[in-house]
């Protein structure tokens, strides 16, 4: 893509790209999350920031915004997105 070295965002953006693309299409359509796929991930990559979620298949249905059982890749962003939030909030909450 770029020609010179990426810089530490630009390689976590590539990185959070690649585990999704890693996981997607292992058992359903390539380039979507099933729910097992989903599992797997949430399990190998998001044990800490997803241990307070409780149950992963409603977890699921809330970022599956089109109802087809699969998560395209703007739906596991949006799941990224609200881990994100997370942190952000944790942070400035450390500050008062």
């Amino acid at each position: 893509m770029a020609s010179s070295e990426w810089t530490e965002l630009e390689a976590a953006i590539e990185k959070i790209v690649n585990i999704f693309f890693t996981h997607a299409g292992r058992e359903g359509k390539k380039g979507t999350l099933t729910a097992g796929e989903f599992k797997e991930l949430v399990h190998e990559q998001l044990p800490n920031l997803m241990k307070d979620v409780g149950d992963l298949d409603e977890k699921m249905r809330s970022l599956d915004v089109n109802n087809d059982e699969e998560l395209k890749f703007g739906e596991y962003w949006r799941l990224i997105g609200e881990l994100a939030k997370d942190i952000k909030r944790e942070k400035v909450g450390r500050k008062k």
